[in-house]
């Protein structure tokens, strides 16, 4: 039985944050790829990528990967939502910046916590939490105001796919938390999101007509290979084990700091400006993230049935 935790360790805050700054540099890295590689097209390689990676990966450790447990329906709708999200995040990382497109990528932590807690009741955030919630989105929109009215005239296109993106990863979320595959290792659930995205996003690919180009630049490479071993395989496994193990409120609010890192990656990488807004909306987010980390108040809270489940 996978032992869960009502609240953040060291070991999840730890893995969080390492992942929050991958994710921030992978936006810009992505983008600056995409000249080079079509975007529908990057994303299918690394997916295929990465099914091999983690089928691998579950061979060596004894992971059975195809018992008949329950999960295909869900796991299903998983791999679809997320191959949405990723087709959506790099097809409008043609339209807007990297940093304006994670923005809207990241109000995902409001689908699970309006979501999760219909089934789950033992995640319902209490008011600090909703309080901590608020300030850190209002940090990253702040953050950005400036540049949201600005830029070129299908800006707002990439802006829309970045928040069908954010809601699409949202709902994955709510689907492996509210299901069996909660119950089930984590490198399943992770595989069927790959596998499905490894196969529906090279079709997409190709419906789109972008051109298949397999002689690429040293940076391409490096770039699909950073994309693939660390953040389509580490770093989603360690998501998939930490949803297994702590509150899915907690953990995908934590996530606010990542449009952040993007920022600060783009102005070392994409020369974009930091301003005292950005230091101060910093501030703002690492206050949200304690609020929505404090406990609750145990000792005056009745039991809660789901948790016998």
């Amino acid at each position: 039985m996978t032992s869960r935790k009502e609240h953040l360790d060291v070991l999840a805050i730890s893995l969080l944050l390492a992942c929050c700054v991958f994710w921030g540099f992978q936006q810009v890295l992505v983008k600056a790829t995409v000249p080079l590689v079509p975007p529908v097209f990057q994303a299918a390689l690394r997916f295929v990528g990465a099914t091999v990676l983690l089928w691998l990966w579950c061979v060596g450790r004894g992971v059975r990967l195809f018992d008949r447990d329950g999960t295909l329906q869900a796991g299903l709708v998983a791999g679809v939502l997320f191959a949405a999200e990723f087709a959506c995040l790099y097809i409008g990382l043609q339209y807007t910046t990297a940093s304006r497109l994670t923005v809207f990528l990241y109000t995902s932590p409001f689908w699970v916590a309006a979501l999760v807690p219909v089934w789950v009741r033992s995640e319902k955030l209490g008011p600090l939490q909703w309080l901590g919630m608020a300030c850190a989105f209002a940090a990253i929109v702040f953050a950005f105001e400036e540049g949201l009215g600005e830029g070129s005239p299908k800006m707002w296109l990439g802006d829309l796919l970045g928040l069908v993106a954010g809601m699409m990863w949202g709902l994955t979320t709510v689907v492996i938390r509210t299901t069996r595959l909660i119950r089930v290792a984590p490198e399943k659930t992770l595989f069927y999101q790959v596998a499905v995205s490894a196969l529906a996003l090279p079709a997409l690919s190709l419906a789109l007509g972008e051109p298949w180009v397999w002689h690429f630049s040293a940076f391409a490479i490096t770039s699909l290979v950073v994309q693939t071993a660390v953040g389509a395989f580490a770093s989603y496994l360690a998501w998939m084990w930490m949803l297994g193990h702590y509150p899915a409120t907690k953990i995908s609010v934590f996530v606010f700091l990542t449009p952040l890192f993007a920022l600060l990656f783009g102005a070392l990488l994409l020369r974009e400006p930091v301003t005292l807004g950005l230091l101060a909306a910093l501030a703002l987010v690492a206050a949200g993230i304690v609020l929505v980390s404090r406990k609750p108040g145990e000792a005056r809270a009745a039991p809660d049935p789901a948790v016998k489940r």
